[in-house]
């Protein structure tokens, strides 16, 4: 069955779920805030604030969590020492737009959408112009060079995998 676990938020997304410490993280985008659930006792807490106006979340395949950052209009993983790497904030020398949903592929990829939806206003992001097409971009794991897959499909958002990763 559906249940509700929380409400309270001015508007909720980017759940991702993590299987080693059994917590669901999300984010309050225009709050700036990353909020967690976590299974063994059904709390609810602030899990990151500021977050940069996170909204998609993933983990990579070492536990890391990955988050989308439309105020900042970059990815960003969070080490397991506490700090934070930018892994994407330019596409050849041009800022991204509000990188919005993220996966990561086996091999190791990175992929993400970059839709303009964080730089219209300062609800979600901050208010800027865009310096590049909305597009799906991979980050490789081994050069950390990104690459862009497609910038054909007009406000990219949710990005997954089949079954057979394609």
């Amino acid at each position: 069955p559906i249940r509700r676990l929380y409400t309270g938020t001015l508007w909720a997304e980017g759940p991702a779920w993590n299987g080693v410490g059994r917590y669901l993280v999300w984010s309050d985008a225009p709050n700036n805030v990353q909020m967690r659930w976590i299974e063994d006792d059904g709390r609810v807490t602030v899990f990151r604030s500021p977050a940069g106006n996170s909204n998609g979340h993933t983990f990579d395949y070492e536990g890391r969590q990955l988050s989308c950052e439309h105020g900042g209009r970059r990815v960003v993983r969070y080490e397991t020492n506490g700090t934070v790497t930018a892994i994407a904030d330019r596409f050849l020398g041009k800022r991204l737009n509000s990188p919005n949903d993220i996966v990561v592929h086996p091999d190791g990829g990175i992929w993400f959408t970059d839709p303009i939806y964080g730089i219209r206003g300062n609800y979600e992001g901050v208010k800027s112009e865009s310096e590049t097409k909305e597009a799906v971009y991979r980050v490789d794991p081994k050069s950390v060079q990104i690459e862009k897959i497609t910038d054909e499909v007009g406000w990219p958002h949710g990005i997954c995998f089949s079954p057979a990763y394609k």
